[in-house]
């Protein structure tokens, strides 16, 4: 097939807009499915949530690949999660896709998530459509979601469709570049039907043409002069001026009810019309040798190969690397090498991948979105066919935020669990696993509370493993809040070779958003201290970073400027500089009146009206500050900043608090001071830990 017929495609969105029903719709109208489920159906549910527990819950975990064909066009396709817990499945899908569809809800139009979605796309520098969902529903209105998509995520955004009625008496769209009404016939609304525009919309089409004419007009001067001198403008322009427009970073949008079976044909049209094909994406490797120089890679087959591993997953059957492929062909039982390790790898199968079936095939080429099965590889890692080839630029991880102890309940589930939580961390980059040297005990971490309650029901179910969880902890910060000047010495000189040090200078407060902020900066003149431990004396500071002296969370926004000191001929090492800078750093760091810093949450959560107030108040009882309070449609849009440790069980108490309506998302906004009584309480409980822990 030519490239110029394959379309790499996202679906993308906020938690509940109708990603998965979409989907399922798409590969219902292309022949890949011959019977609708629904996500949360008695059938079997959805095809592209295949995890038992996606299907329970009727969310979306982890991200499903399929290929279907549409009017002569191979679509690869990914359904992604809309929970910010699962961020990273979005983050990497985006990654290797040429193109995207943004999902939103007529009624919930932009909301959090929706926001996210469009920082990662923008990251990447990923075309879109926007397809505006649940035109069914009670209030749905595509023009102030429109509106919203120009204000919230200041896209470039206009309609290439109106609505022929709304909620119940929703019908089909009336398409403005051919000025024809579309309708659907059938039981599945398989036909779509090509009929004259109702009278009542005429005028309001003509408008809105115009609109849209006059938003493509700025990506075409051929256009522009032809609105200018009020001619008509042909077809065939606005069709290749809106592909240029979508390359070029603009959002059209498309609308239908996916549940209702309205609008996908119209929007599946618009993929292969508009959104670009492998041949159309700049792609720059970084060459090893080199970093500053940068290799562009051609979508030709013929070329060497190079391809990203951009997700992994473990099951029964081994190792599945899905693997995007940039430059050249990959044949079943060559080897190539991975880039980062240098390691030569045989790819003994490669499958094509529908949801979690597999289908094998002997080769795959430029543009292609496949799976190898039997190599060992980690997410982001670039193959090539030689050593040092190109190396892609990887995914961007965010940091966790959440940790919690987990325990086999009986001794003998401790290997099985281990290795549970080798592969989770495998697959997905924002699980952490690692061990508290204090308490003993295994600390998982990760997105948020549902992110890690996900694993451990994945632990107990695809291993047998039951499990303790102990309460989850925060992932707290210490930092300085005003400046000290330290003269400290270290000398052990009884007797044999002795070791002696002394260092002077000052301990500082620094203002940073990085996790690790630390800076270390030196002052000595005259060769007060030699040259060769200075190096020492700073690896001293830094590794003190790793525990403070307050509650022992990590150090962070400090820096050390060292001014003066004295050395001993015979006496002074690097190890005695090294062991001198730790201990100045335990006395005088707790003299700079440290600080405990908190993570805090965005938080945005949405509720019927008239449970507005109960649920602000139970905000505000949590320490949180309220940024903003919209009421959209008898729907109440509540946003606030909430300190994470306060939001524990939060799923469960709004729901309780507005009768199980209210929704809710967060995401990690800033880490902030926090305030002076809960630090005391949070030192007496670590000092409890340590007794416990100490017994």
């Amino acid at each position: 097939m030519s490239l110029e017929k394959l379309r790499n495609i996202g679906i993308s969105a906020h938690i509940d807009s109708g990603k998965t029903t979409l989907s399922e719709r798409v590969l219902f109208y292309t022949g890949r499915i011959h019977k609708i489920e629904e996500v949360r159906g008695d059938g079997d549910g959805a095809t592209m949530d295949h995890m038992e527990l996606e299907r329970e819950r009727g969310i979306t975990i982890t991200s499903a690949a399929t290929s279907v064909e549409y009017k002569g066009h191979k679509i690869n396709l990914i359904d992604t999660p809309g929970h910010v817990d699962f961020t990273v499945e979005v983050e990497r899908s985006l990654r290797v896709l040429d193109g995207a569809v943004l999902v939103l809800c007529s009624v919930g139009g932009v909301q959090s998530q929706s926001i996210t979605v469009d920082r990662q796309m923008k990251r990447y520098q990923v075309p879109r459509l926007a397809f505006i969902n649940k035109m069914d529903r009670t209030g749905a209105n595509p023009y102030r979601v429109v509106e919203q998509l120009r204000e919230k995520l200041g896209a470039e955004a206009f309609m290439m469709q109106i609505p022929i009625g709304a909620e119940d008496n929703y019908k089909g769209v009336v398409d403005l570049i051919e000025m024809v009404s579309l309708t659907h016939a059938g039981a599945e609304g398989e036909e779509v039907v090509q009929g004259p525009i109702p009278e009542d919309l005429k005028d309001e089409a003509e408008a809105k043409r115009a609109e849209m004419l006059e938003a493509l007009s700025m990506y075409s001067d051929e256009m522009m002069e032809l609105l200018l001198s009020e001619e008509e403008v042909p077809k065939e322009l606005i069709y290749s001026v809106t592909r240029n427009a979508v390359l070029g970073g603009a959002t059209p949008v498309y609308m239908g009810t996916a549940f209702k079976n309205k609008g996908v044909q119209p929007m599946l049209d618009a993929v292969i019309r508009f959104l670009p094909s492998p041949l159309d994406r700049e792609v720059r490797g970084i060459d090893p040798t080199d970093e500053d120089k940068r290799i562009e890679l051609k979508p030709d087959p013929d070329a060497p190969f190079v391809g990203m591993a951009f997700k992994i997953v473990d099951d029964p059957f081994g190792q599945l690397t899905f693997m995007r492929i940039y430059q050249g062909t990959i044949k079943k039982g060559e080897t190539y090498v991975n880039q980062r390790t240098a390691r030569k790898e045989r790819f003994s199968r490669i499958v094509r991948m529908h949801s979690d079936k597999r289908e094998e095939i002997d080769s795959a080429s430029a543009g292609d979105i496949v799976a190898v099965m039997g190599i060992d590889s980690a997410s982001g890692d670039t193959y090539a066919g030689e050593r040092d080839f190109c190396t892609l630029e990887s995914m961007f991880v965010p940091d966790p935020v959440i940790k919690i102890a987990v325990n086999p309940k009986s001794r003998s589930d401790g290997d099985k669990m281990g290795k549970a939580l080798q592969r989770f961390r495998k697959e997905d980059p924002t699980f952490r696993v690692f061990t508290d040297d204090e308490t003993n005990e295994i600390l998982i971490s990760g997105m948020g509370e549902l992110h890690l309650e996900v694993y451990i029901e994945r632990i107990r179910r695809e291993y047998g493993v039951e499990i303790e969880v102990g309460a989850p902890k925060v992932s707290y910060r210490e930092s300085p809040t005003k400046e000290v000047s330290f003269d400290y010495k270290h000398k052990k000189q009884s007797g044999g070779s002795g070791q002696f040090a002394h260092i002077k200078g000052k301990l500082s407060p620094i203002e940073s958003d990085s996790e690790d902020s630390f800076e270390f900066e030196e002052h000595i003149v005259g060769g007060r201290i030699p040259k060769q431990y200075i190096p020492a004396i700073e690896k001293g500071f830094r590794d003190s970073l790793g525990k403070g002296p307050v509650a022992e969370y990590p150090v962070v926004g400090t820096r050390i400027d060292l001014d003066d000191g004295s050395f001993h001929e015979v006496d002074s090492s690097e190890k005695a500089f090294y062991t001198c800078a730790q201990g100045c750093f335990r006395e005088y760091f707790k003299q700079a009146a440290p600080k405990l810093l908190e993570p805090i949450m965005n938080v945005e959560i949405e509720c019927p009206e008239d449970f507005q107030g109960t649920v602000v108040g139970d905000i505000i009882r949590r320490r949180g500050i309220m940024t903003s309070n919209d009421i959209v449609e008898s729907v109440s849009v509540i946003k606030a900043e909430v300190p994470l440790a306060e939001t524990f069980g939060y799923a469960t108490d709004l729901r309780s608090l507005t009768q199980g309506q209210g929704t809710f998302t967060m995401e990690l906004a800033v880490y902030r001071q926090t305030p002076s009584n809960i630090q005391e309480e949070i030192i007496e409980e670590k000092k409890k830990q340590q007794l416990v822990g100490a017994k």
